[in-house]
């Protein structure tokens, strides 16, 4: 049986006043693509600087995790907020915790 990882992730930028939703099977790897896009217009992540890591759930069925960030995405921000608060309540930047 194969080991499939997939990550929903929520990252912010350094103010945390703007929240980006993704989903990734390597989350070290996108996490190093979002920084390197900052200031870029080519992604909404480059645009407002969401490279710091704030929250993420593994799954191992892609089906789930696009389901997931799916179902996160439709949330208003404080819903979101609450969900990063219930395992990070500071707001730590999680990077360095992947790998990235």
């Amino acid at each position: 049986m194969w080991n499939h990882n997939y990550y929903v992730y929520i990252t912010t930028n350094p103010g945390k006043t703007v929240l980006y939703v993704g989903v990734t099977n390597d989350i070290s790897v996108r996490l190093r693509q979002h920084r390197e896009n900052k200031g870029t217009q080519k992604s909404f992540t480059g645009q407002y600087y969401c490279y710091n890591l704030v929250y993420y759930e593994h799954f191992s069925h892609i089906e789930h995790a696009i389901e997931r960030e799916k179902e996160i995405k439709k949330w208003r921000r404080e819903k979101k907020n609450d969900l990063i608060e219930s395992i990070n309540p500071n707001w730590i930047f999680l990077n360095d915790q992947v790998g990235d």
